[in-house]
């Protein structure tokens, strides 16, 4: 029995022996990445993601959301957090503790800042897509090893790797863009009114209730919601739906303190 054992792992290692070993079979490649990419390298593809990353959240944040919101605050916000989210993303997708640590670490900032105060969705919706991008441009890879069965296996950079990362980063530019267009669809918006005629708002004087402001705010009301009624005032908190002229911000509409303007 043993003799048979014996046997059987001898062939083994014979058939393994003269077997063709390819490129497939070799160490996985990022096992010797830090062993085979230059400093030269490093800080070049450093350099690459940074760049086109800084260069596309521009793009994104001031011609198509400061454009329309005028929000320094959330434009300061944007640029910088798509910053530090790219290099914290590529620096510790290369060390041990990963990706993951990462992610949570934004996770955990999230839950504690934004939770304070009420974010819009389209800030956080450019949000997101920042962060989306900032983990594409941070992790794509751009080097692939060359050579790997020969004598002097290196990394050299993959124009196919940049032009596909650039490529993504081309899509969401063009999507935003096109649904940001004011051809595409109009911009519909709200303000938000105290309203002192409470004997409007019952359903049956609806289009008296319309006109009425219509006339006294100079929009072309689309629809109203009631919000909250104080009798002892005579007022009635209303939201009223109008499209925003082309050209024109609404960042102020919903603000009811001055505490909450943000310039």
């Amino acid at each position: 029995m043993i003799d048979h054992l014996m046997r059987f792992v001898q062939e083994d290692l014979a058939s393994f022996g003269n077997a063709d070993i390819n490129d497939d079979m070799l160490l996985d490649v990022q096992t010797i990445t830090d062993a085979m990419m230059t400093t030269a390298q490093k800080i070049g593809e450093l350099g690459i993601r940074f760049a086109l990353n800084l260069l596309v959240c521009w793009v994104l944040v001031h011609f198509f959301y400061y454009k329309k919101s005028r929000r320094r605050d959330y434009y300061f916000t944007f640029m910088v957090f798509s910053s530090a989210m790219l290099t914290l993303l590529y620096i510790m997708g290369n060390v041990e503790v990963g990706v993951g640590l990462t992610l949570g670490l934004f996770a955990i900032f999230g839950v504690i800042r934004y939770r304070t105060e009420t974010v819009p969705i389209r800030e956080m919706t450019y949000l997101f897509v920042i962060i989306a991008l900032a983990a594409v441009n941070g992790l794509a890879p751009l080097y692939q090893a060359v050579e790997l069965s020969s004598a002097a296996p290196h990394y050299a950079l993959s124009l196919g790797n940049v032009a596909v990362m650039a490529l993504v980063n081309l899509l969401i530019v063009i999507l935003i863009g096109i649904l940001e267009s004011e051809r595409l669809v109009k911009h519909t918006t709200t303000k938000l009114v105290l309203y002192d005629r409470i004997e409007l708002i019952v359903p049956e004087k609806r289009e008296e209730l319309i006109a009425d402001l219509e006339k006294r705010i100079g929009v072309k009301v689309l629809n109203v919601e009631i919000g909250h009624v104080d009798f002892l005032k005579d007022a009635a908190f209303i939201k009223v739906y109008y499209n925003l002229p082309k050209g024109e911000s609404n960042t102020i509409n919903t603000i009811k303190r001055a505490k909450d303007y943000v310039e």
